[in-house]
């Protein structure tokens, strides 16, 4: 079956169009995949014709997965983006695209959808144990925020469930910990996980760090276009101190957080780290802290210690599991 997939965001456009075999996880043929810059068209409708222009074959499913919220009402969805003011409606674009359905999903919703289709090259080893079939998984996603989503065995295949985890409250560990929780909650009121474990979160423990040791005026990283991304490769070349004391912390936070996700849903399946973040900082995430943070929970250190962690290295995660879904919407119809 020929089928179409879409990430759709607010600054690019993924675009693929593959043939797949019934019950694949991965196309049989990719015939054409392109990006564009969202910006510079009114809508997707017009960005869709151009992408398939030369291909007039008809199409069995397709599905888009979108940098915003997704509102379905049972016969039809319809989802605007977070940073572009497009309007997308499922029964619109299936008229458009001559399709009874069309299928719109949250982008981390298609992380989520895309993580049963990775290669073991695709993933790197985090904790190494060894995975439950058919258990539960659970994936995170630090990057401008915290993603969370749930996969549940259903029939076949796993069926992703979007949360919104991420909003949860942060707990602190220890001492240095609870300082950054009454830093940012003087500033914010409410203190999530997202506000810690995210792009910005690693700007603001750097700045907890700053505040802390008095050091405000040591403040040039924050001046950079991507503060985050500054602090990181700070970090990296060992230029500052307290950007890789933050990075350090970061990297504990994160295990925390993900340790918590495993054993409130007893991801026995596996527990895997997507987003922007967690492949960049890779050789970070790998040196122990996240590790010993992730099993750090008292009487249910041994529960948590037996699931497995993996890091999502293929950034094409998300189209690939809104490919996936559009397969699976065009062997239903």
């Amino acid at each position: 079956m020929r089928v179409l997939a879409g990430d759709v965001g607010g600054t690019k456009t993924l675009l693929q169009l593959a043939e797949f075999d019934a019950g694949a996880t991965r196309p049989q043929r990719v015939l054409r995949q392109a990006r564009y810059d969202s910006a510079a068209y009114a809508g997707l409708t017009p960005l869709l014709d151009e992408f398939l222009r030369d291909h007039h074959a008809p199409l069995h499913g397709a599905c888009f997965a979108v940098a915003g919220p997704v509102q379905d009402d049972g016969t039809q969805q319809h989802a605007s983006l977070t940073n572009l003011p497009w309007q997308l409606d499922s029964l619109h674009l299936g008229a458009d695209l001559g399709l009874p359905a069309v299928r719109l999903i949250n982008d981390f919703q298609a992380v989520g959808y895309g993580i049963e289709a990775l290669t073991a090259e695709e993933t790197a080893v985090l904790h190494d144990r060894p995975a439950q079939p058919r258990a539960p998984r659970v994936v995170l996603g630090a990057g401008t925020g915290l993603g969370v989503a749930l996969l549940m065995p259903c029939g076949p295949h796993y069926e992703v469930f979007p949360t919104e985890a991420g909003h949860a409250d942060f707990a602190p560990g220890d001492a240095v910990q609870d300082g950054l929780l009454a830093f940012l909650r003087a500033e914010l009121g409410h203190v999530s996980w997202e506000r810690i474990v995210s792009g910005p979160g690693l700007v603001n423990i750097y700045r907890y760090l700053l505040a802390r040791d008095g050091a405000a005026d040591a403040a040039a990283l924050l001046q950079a276009t991507d503060p985050a991304a500054a602090v990181a490769v700070a970090a990296a070349a060992a230029t500052d101190g307290r950007a890789a004391a933050a990075l350090d912390l970061f990297v504990r936070l994160y295990g925390a957080c993900a340790g918590n996700l495993a054993l409130t849903t007893l991801a026995r399946g596996g527990v895997y780290l997507a987003g922007g973040i967690a492949a960049k900082i890779l050789p970070h995430l790998q040196r122990g802290g996240f590790a010993l943070s992730y099993c750090d929970k008292g009487r249910m250190r041994g529960v948590v210690d037996a699931i497995p962690v993996h890091v999502v290295t293929n950034p094409e995660v998300g189209l690939l599991g809104a490919l996936l879904t559009a397969a699976r919407t065009g062997a239903r119809d």
